[in-house]
């Protein structure tokens, strides 16, 4: 059995519509101006996320968690962006669709704020 690593996205709608259009089981391309695929390493930080940035932004935030391998994971830097438990797991852009390849399950919706 494969050793999994927990990860969170806070998402808003138009994010959630492809994800939801891939079966659950992708994350769509970056935008040329989004480098960077961050997935964050603990529930609460996505909750504050969603909640706080992407309400504001669209009307509608959502939390979402997923599997990936843990060895293929190990590759990416995990990058400290505020507090201790503030953290992300920085993935380029351009190597997003084989950390696709490496999820485990499907991409599922555990939070939504308004």
């Amino acid at each position: 059995m494969t050793a999994t690593l927990t990860l969170w996205r806070p998402t808003g709608p138009q994010e959630l519509d492809l994800v939801r259009a891939s079966g659950w089981r992708r994350w769509p391309p970056r935008l040329p101006d989004q480098p960077i695929f961050y997935p964050v390493l603990n529930e609460d930080y996505a909750v504050k996320i969603a909640r706080d940035w992407n309400v504001p932004a669209s009307g509608v935030g959502f939390v979402t968690r997923f599997e990936v391998d843990a060895a293929f994971a190990a590759r990416y830097p995990v990058r400290q962006a505020g507090g201790d438990t503030i953290l992300e797991l920085w993935v380029p852009a351009e190597e997003l669709e084989e950390f696709n390849d490496h999820i485990i399950g499907t991409i599922e919706v555990v939070r939504e704020f308004r």
